[in-house]
């Protein structure tokens, strides 16, 4: 294949940028001391863009690319990625779905045993030598309670089928009414976080979905609920949840994702009915070689003039 040059935007899993160092010509945006003046000087080599969840295209960057024809994000979400410029100047846009569905769906259960379970504080408790004084106060189990979900996509149902094994009744916002599936469907958010004991963010992030979990959303969840978010930060007033968390106005939170990784609020730190995650929902060898894999097909695809494997635009 022909020299074409490819911008990676944040530092990638080993097997990725090698591969891209192999089949291209790669720049490595994040090493740049002077980005504008970088841009600039190899704007006519760039041809792909490859981002993940903390950087991808926006209308700047685009701009400053003429000759950009796709960018690749190793990630399912898009909202690092400005697709409205994208489909103006007829740039293709591919990101990584359903690789990455059983583990982010796998994950969430974690987090949900894990904060009612009191699990990472019962290791705490072990490790400390605490156990030698007495047992761990009681717990409150996770089976039979009712799951509410925000979002009701490929991850969504998938979190969903496995909370059904718990016993779990289910029930969904989302912007319409799932007509493939029998969970109870609420037309608000306050009405679902209302009618559940675990509220899970499932959605994917835009303008509508940005603090779609506010003050009135954690007050109708209530001092017994507890959140899960495994979608992005932004979809939670996180000021709102910390003052929810430390008022005792929600009961607690398993956390993968934050407003402003990796800074993550300190008060939350000290609270044992808090699960705190570094954005690993898709964090496992098998996931993300097959999410490289996707980047590096849809790639490949475009520059052979193929069918990309998973094009957005």
């Amino acid at each position: 294949m022909e020299a074409i040059g490819v911008l990676l935007m944040w530092p990638a899993n080993t097997y990725l940028e090698q591969e891209l160092d192999r089949r291209f010509t790669l720049f490595r945006y994040w090493t740049q001391p002077r980005p504008r003046e970088f841009l600039a000087q190899n704007s006519d080599s760039i041809r792909a863009v490859v981002g993940n969840v903390f950087a991808g295209a926006d209308a700047e960057l685009i701009d400053a690319l003429p000759k950009l024809e796709i960018v690749s994000s190793f990630s399912v979400g898009l909202d690092k990625i400005d697709l409205n410029k994208c489909r103006e100047k007829g740039i293709r846009v591919t990101n990584t779905p359903d690789v990455l569905t059983d583990d982010v769906a796998d994950l969430a259960i974690g987090l949900m045993l894990a904060v009612l379970r009191r699990i990472c504080e019962c290791d705490k408790h072990v490790r400390r030598g605490g156990w030698k004084f007495g047992d761990f106060k009681l717990t409150t189990r996770f089976s039979g309670k009712r799951v509410g979900i925000i979002g009701l996509g490929r991850i969504g149902l998938a979190i969903a089928k496995r909370a059904e094994a718990f016993d779990c009744p289910i029930s969904y916002y989302s912007r319409s009414k799932n007509p493939n599936t029998n969970y109870k469907y609420h037309s608000t958010l306050v009405d679902l976080a209302s009618n559940c004991d675990i509220l899970v963010v499932a959605c994917a992030l835009t303008s509508e979905t940005t603090h779609v979990v506010n003050r009135e959303v954690m007050n109708a969840l209530g001092p017994k609920g507890i959140l899960i978010n495994i979608a992005r930060g932004p979809h939670v007033n996180e000021a709102e949840l910390v003052s929810a968390l430390v008022e005792g106005r929600l009961g607690g939170a398993g956390l993968d994702v934050f407003e402003k990784e990796p800074h993550v609020p300190e008060e939350l730190f000290g609270l044992e009915n808090v699960v705190l995650l570094p954005h690993v929902g898709s964090g496992t060898v098998e996931t993300r070689m097959a999410m490289a894999d996707l980047v590096l097909g849809n790639l490949e695809a475009h520059f052979a003039n193929k069918p990309l494997l998973t094009q957005v635009v």
